[in-house]
């Protein structure tokens, strides 16, 4: 039987439960009537972000690497891989472990998926574009990445995760599915995760430089959390098996957003500059035509309402 999430109620395991993501996704699922076992190692991710879910009779969680043999008996109708280590300070802090986990978790999980003819997700990035001469990138573009680079840990741990997701499809008929996800933003980020989301809203609360890498002229985009989540559960409803990007196509040079952020908290600091970090994209924003027209999905929520929201979270901490 092939399983969507659509179809009845799943039981379903996810790694990185914990995380930034995985939490949210995780609200979502339980929310939707599934069960979930979630397992995280908390090298990144927080008990807090789950804590709201002791009691839950719906949801199991287990404190484990999803590099070592997963010990979770009976059977799952979906399998999803989110555990990561996605920020820069995180990753570069913890390189062996990050590619690790796009290739041993990757395959632990994969052969978790074909044992019980389970579904698999995988949430991979849109550093598999690297710094990208495809603008805006489209799925079908290669990227320009640095394999040897400071950043190649992450990069080609998720590229290696995609070819690996793919070759279980093919060989093994797994039914998988791959998202890229653009920069994504909302309650339950790290502060000090070295994003620039919470970097700046951070800064701006304690009243700090604003700091800004080479010019400020780089663009990204953000996605807020609750929009992601809504496109990954349509991905994996669907019979899409090659990548899908998932993000806010709404383009942002970092300087205006700097002073985007600091307009909406109520503070007017000075900007510090710093060298720009090497192989950090010049610019990051995606396609998602096949988004819309795969999944009929785009994002709904507006950039100031999802920062006001993830403002006040930062305020409650």
């Amino acid at each position: 039987m092939e399983h969507r999430i659509a179809e009845g109620k799943l039981r379903i395991l996810m790694s990185g439960a914990a995380g930034f993501i995985g939490s949210h996704l995780t609200d979502r699922l339980l929310a939707d009537g599934h069960s979930i076992v979630g397992i995280d190692n908390l090298i990144t991710g927080q008990r807090r972000n789950i804590a709201h879910l002791d009691g839950n009779s719906s949801f199991e969680f287990i404190e484990a690497d999803a590099c070592d043999p997963i010990s979770a008996p009976g059977e799952f109708g979906f399998v999803l891989h989110l555990a990561s280590l996605a920020s820069p300070v995180d990753y570069l802090k913890h390189p062996i472990e990050t590619l690790e986990s796009g290739s041993t978790a990757t395959r632990n999980l994969l052969e978790l998926a074909r044992r019980d003819n389970a579904g698999f997700l995988v949430t991979s990035t849109s550093e598999c574009y690297g710094d990208p001469t495809v603008h805006p990138q489209v799925e079908t573009y290669w990227g320009n990445v640095n394999p040897v680079g400071p950043r190649s840990c992450y990069d080609e741990s998720k590229r290696y995760a995609e070819a690996m997701t793919m070759a279980y499809h093919r060989k093994f008929g797994v039914r998988t599915n791959i998202a890229r996800i653009f920069n994504t933003y909302g309650p339950r980020m790290a502060l000090n995760d070295g994003r620039v989301v919470p970097a700046f809203i951070d800064q701006s609360l304690r009243g700090e430089p604003l700091t800004v890498f080479g010019d400020g002229g780089q663009t990204r985009s953000f996605c807020y959390v609750d929009d992601l989540v809504d496109g990954l559960c349509r991905l994996m409803n669907s019979d899409e098996r090659y990548p899908v990007n998932l993000g806010n196509p709404i383009e942002w040079r970092i300087i205006d957003f700097a002073e985007h952020i600091q307009k909406l908290v109520g503070t007017d600091l000075p900007i510090e500059y710093k060298p720009l970090p090497q192989d950090d994209p010049k610019q990051r924003c995606p396609d998602i035509s096949k988004a819309k027209t795969v999944l009929g999905w785009e994002p709904k929520v507006e950039l100031d309402e999802g920062l006001r929201r993830t403002i006040a979270y930062f305020r409650s901490l």
